[in-house]
């Protein structure tokens, strides 16, 4: 599971690709659609396309003389998973530092 978040993360540090996922969340998509936003050839697009493929965060079909995606989730429900830890982690130590900054401001006054 670590390799697959290694190469889940690595995909989702490129704002090109973020921005594809999110325009793959409201359907399918073809690497044209995909490309257009950011003023990218095919040739650049299916690059950020294929990064996507690699992490199991994308699935690309033909239709005719299209190259069609959508979007698989499945991989990004396991980044949250792994993500909720640490904010479980950082939330139990935020509520002792409030605790400990109203017990100061307590004490001050």
């Amino acid at each position: 599971m670590v390799e697959r978040l290694d190469i889940t993360f690595a995909a989702l540090a490129d704002p090109t690709r973020r921005a594809m996922l999110a325009s793959l969340s409201g359907g399918e998509r073809s690497i044209g659609e995909l490309a257009a936003p950011h003023a990218m050839s095919f040739a650049g697009a299916s690059k950020h396309v294929q990064a996507l493929e690699r992490a199991g965060l994308v699935e690309r079909r033909k239709a005719g003389r299209q190259q069609l995606c959508r979007l698989k989730a499945e991989p990004l429900r396991e980044a949250q998973a792994w993500l909720r830890q640490w904010e479980a982690f950082w939330n139990e130590r935020l509520d002792i530092l409030d605790e400990l900054l109203k017990a100061e401001k307590e004490r001050a006054e």
